[in-house]
């Protein structure tokens, strides 16, 4: 096998968008380096429950509801 191959994989701190911060192994950056993130799993919609509602620009949605609305949705 080849020596060197496989990239660092060690501790550095990820900054939440709420401050707090959390140790994780990752292969970005070196030991004890900071990674501040923008989006985080306590501010996306994704993990949140997607509370926001979808932007109907031009008619589109209600358009789409009107061609499928057989369909069940």
């Amino acid at each position: 096998m080849k020596k060197d191959t496989h990239p660092d994989y060690h501790v550095i701190n990820v900054k939440m968008t709420d401050g707090t911060v959390v140790q994780m192994k990752s292969t970005w950056g070196s030991e004890g380096d900071q990674l501040s993130l923008d989006i985080d799993p306590s501010v996306h919609p994704a993990w949140t429950g997607g509370s926001s509602r979808l932007m109907d620009t031009g008619g589109r949605v209600s358009k789409f509801k009107k061609k499928y609305e057989g369909l069940g949705f």
